[in-house]
């Protein structure tokens, strides 16, 4: 089975060493989000745990608890934008982030991680020759260290539109200028851009708009075919694998306008002061009107197929 840890929150940036504790426990709590009452427990273990999954845009606090790891399945996005303190006032700089992202692949390998520059978003300083030069410079960056660049358009979700109240979608004709670019440049740098969530209005120029994390993508970062259960995507647009997420909303400190995530800051950081490293959930403890359920899991990989990279 895949285990999931970003749809939620950045666990490798803020929670490293509560992940780190899980893997040595052997197990993860999760509430239900929308009925918190309800605890599905986790096994982490790779017996029956194939891939975790990781969204993140600071690896570098997980870097001392790899070797946890080393017998899972990983495959890791990283997300690296061109902005600055005013829209991502709490992300690491870029540069320092193109090394980690570096080394990270060096780590895991170049099928198991992709670079995400997401969501684009165009404002009198983020410009579409900003963007243009930005993109350019950032493929350049990750030549050789991975085979795939996501792109999406920022989606105004309730919570973007009250953290981030002068954002504005971007008209098609911007995407596809900037979506065709992209798609030349990430090709000239190895990569396949894979756009997120953003139909096929790419497709014709060379986009893969199949999904941007499909079990196809777990199989190449693992070199085996995974018998997966059918499941659909987060949203109707979404095509990707996602499943069993341990993340909990309203806990990401980087605190980026645009995040779909999160609520406004003040309730994010009150939030996160209930964290313990110790415990088996990411926010607080066992409450006694818990109700548990130990979730099945089994392997998904396929023994009698060999995946051919």
């Amino acid at each position: 089975m895949i285990i999931n840890t970003g749809q939620r929150t950045d666990i490798p940036a803020f929670y490293a060493e509560w992940f780190a504790n899980r893997l040595k426990e052997g197990f993860v709590c999760v509430r239900n989000p929308y009925n918190p009452n309800q605890v599905s427990r986790y096994r982490l273990d790779p017996a029956v745990v194939d891939v975790i999954g990781f969204c993140t845009k600071n690896p570098a606090p997980m870097f001392p608890y790899m070797d946890l790891l080393k017998n899972y399945g990983q495959y890791w996005f990283v997300t690296i934008t061109p902005y600055g303190r005013d829209i991502e006032p709490n992300v690491p700089d870029k540069h320092l982030l193109l090394e980690h992202f570096r080394r990270l692949s060096d780590m895991v390998g170049v099928d198991s991680v992709g670079w995400r520059y997401d969501p684009i978003f165009l404002s009198e300083r983020y410009t579409t020759e900003y963007h243009l030069r930005a993109f350019e410079q950032i493929a350049a960056a990750l030549d050789g260290y991975t085979k795939t660049a996501v792109i999406s358009f920022v989606d105004l979700y309730p919570k973007v539109r009250r953290n981030f109240p002068e954002a504005r979608e971007v008209a098609k004709e911007n995407r596809i200028m900037l979506g065709r670019a992209f798609i030349e440049i990430a090709g000239a740098h190895g990569m396949t851009l894979k756009p997120c969530a953003e139909g096929n209005e790419l497709a014709a120029y060379g986009a893969d708009c199949n999904g941007c994390m499909r079990i196809n993508d777990y199989e190449k970062a693992v070199g085996k075919r995974l018998d997966a259960p059918k499941k659909k995507g987060a949203r109707a647009e979404c095509a990707c694998y996602l499943a069993c997420d341990i993340g909990v909303y309203n806990t990401c400190k980087h605190l980026c306008k645009y995040c779909y995530a999160n609520a406004e800051p003040e309730k994010v950081l009150a939030q996160s002061r209930q964290h313990d490293p110790k415990s088996p959930f990411l926010i607080g403890n066992y409450r006694k009107d818990d109700k548990i359920h130990d979730v099945p899991q089994k392997s998904w990989i396929d023994e009698q197929m060999v995946f051919l990279l």
